[in-house]
């Protein structure tokens, strides 16, 4: 991990997280945080519980039990927009842009300064971090192919100029030059300083750019550290991520 991603601020925090689809009981007290400037790849199996997380900490779903904390301010029973509105941005799984609107539309629908005022993130430079985009101004979001819809999501993120970016599922169903392509994009993303939370089947893609790695197995934490660690044990890796 990056000394400023080790020193830095607390962006978001959850813990001691229960969240329940109905009966059913997905997450067994979870911890998870992320600090300024970190990348965290989380990681897991289909079903184990990582997009629930995710939304626990959205406020998609109410946990039952625990606390989520967003730059130390509860937020743990917060409406998904003020989450939004405390800076942290979600590109979900199934992209959710607007077919009805022009990639510009999209683009410029989510335009706003960050929390402090910062307008890094222009229509300009998002235009240039995704050159692709610039040759479809005026198509509609649904003319897009899956690749161009992606970056269009990310894209539409950025225009929020947030603190955290929660990527779910960045390259799912992407041919493999065009999930290169976004993973370069995602590089840069973190050279610009914003943190990222990346679920990602990749795993040589995810622990090749993140600081940290958690893996959850079942509603609970099975490991929390180094990537860099984590890649040096394969046995790890294939106990809690092979197929």
């Amino acid at each position: 991990m990056s000394g400023a991603a080790m020193s830095g601020e607390v962006l978001v925090e959850a813990k001691g997280i229960h969240t329940f689809y109905g009966a059913s009981h997905v997450l067994h007290g979870v911890d998870f945080s992320v600090r300024r400037g970190e990348t965290v790849g989380l990681m897991g199996r289909n079903g184990m519980g990582k997009s629930t997380l995710l939304r626990s900490i959205l406020g998609l779903v109410r946990p039952r039990e625990g606390r989520v904390t967003v730059k130390g301010r509860d937020m743990t029973r917060a409406a998904p927009h003020e989450i939004a509105r405390a800076g942290i941005a979600y590109v979900p799984e199934g992209r959710g842009i607007f077919p009805n609107l022009s990639v510009r539309e999209n683009l410029m629908m989510a335009a706003r300064p960050g929390t402090d005022g910062r307008r890094e993130w222009t229509f300009e430079r998002v235009v240039e971090t995704f050159p692709r985009l610039a040759e479809r101004m005026s198509h509609g979001g649904g003319q897009l192919s899956g690749g161009e819809q992606q970056m269009l999501t990310i894209g539409r993120a950025l225009m929020t100029n947030p603190d955290m970016l929660i990527l779910d599922e960045a390259t799912e169903g992407l041919a493999p030059l065009i999930s290169r392509e976004i993973w370069n994009i995602i590089r840069r993303i973190k050279e610009a300083g914003i943190a990222t939370v990346i679920v990602d089947k990749n795993f040589n893609a995810v622990s090749g750019i993140a600081d940290r790695a958690q893996i959850l197995v079942k509603g609970a934490t099975v490991y929390d550290g180094s990537s860099a660690e984590l890649r040096s044990q394969p046995d790890l890796h294939a106990k809690y991520l092979g197929v």
